[in-house]
């Protein structure tokens, strides 16, 4: 294992090659690392130990798909290959690109990866969408059966929307303007550090956001994601929204849960 790799404690081996069970290998890319796992698609929990390897610098198409190759690898993984992207993904095409190098604008990141990973079948989606299925299907969001929104507070807003359990691809909620400033330059977690927000002064900023996305689409649920949810109770308490709001509950197994399932489906195909 080289410097740059990380093992999750807990399991004695990463090999989970493809052999029986319901069970399907998700790879989740992001701006500071690429994390892996194999996700049983009963429960949305990871199968032994996940893998992670730092992002390469730059991030470039060619050196995240050979970093995917490495943790692919390290499962003895046989069958097909869920990825997600910091990046609106349109028919395996990444639109944008956030957090990584902007060389993948443009980049057929299905095609990419499937030549990388020796022509095997890949889905590429969205990170935030990839994150807002797994919550609906394992997560905080299971039992509901009507419009479910997830929302990711970092250094902006990610959004990902269902409708009973079907896919919106691609939102981008949190560029929407809310009173004449973008939704994430108003509440993302990265504003409340900027400004030394109290979170109770910070709940009211996303109140009035979350406000602003329930008078246009009327959403049964809101979760909220990102690492600042692991202080929802500090928070959440303070928001005046009509629609419930609670923490997300697979935190950050979320994209590759998300992603493993998307390698089954025809999302991101």
């Amino acid at each position: 294992m080289t410097d740059a790799a990380q093992q999750e404690p807990g399991s004695a081996s990463a090999a989970t090659p493809l052999a029986s069970g319901n069970h399907a290998l998700g790879i989740d890319v992001g701006g500071s690392g690429v994390k892996g796992g194999v996700v049983d698609l009963d429960t949305g929990e990871l199968v032994g130990e996940r893998q992670k390897i730092l992002t390469p610098h730059p991030s470039t198409p060619d050196a995240v798909a050979e970093t995917v190759l490495e943790i692919v690898n390290r499962f003895e993984w046989a069958g097909p290959v869920g990825i997600t992207l910091p990046a609106v993904v349109t028919s395996g095409v990444a639109r944008t690109a956030a957090n990584i190098d902007h060389s993948w604008i443009g980049t057929d990141a299905a095609e990419l990866f499937s030549r990388t990973l020796g022509g095997r079948p890949v889905s590429v989606l969205n990170d935030a969408d990839a994150a807002g299925i797994a919550e609906d299907r394992y997560g905080a969001g299971k039992e509901v059966d009507g419009v479910v929104m997830l929302l990711t507070f970092g250094t902006g807003i990610g959004s990902a929307i269902l409708n009973r359990g079907v896919l919106l691809p691609n939102t981008e909620f949190g560029h929407m303007e809310v009173d004449g400033k973008e939704a994430e330059h108003r509440a993302s977690s990265a504003v409340k550090e900027h400004k030394d927000l109290s979170y109770k002064d910070w709940a009211k900023e996303v109140s009035r956001v979350l406000e602003r996305y329930e008078q246009l689409l009327w959403p049964d649920l809101f979760i909220v994601g990102g690492g600042i949810s692991r202080k929802g109770d500090k928070w959440i308490p303070h928001l005046t929204t009509r629609t419930p709001v609670v923490a997300a509950t697979l935190r950050n197994t979320a994209g590759i849960a998300g992603a493993a399932l998307a390698s089954v489906t025809s999302i991101g195909r």
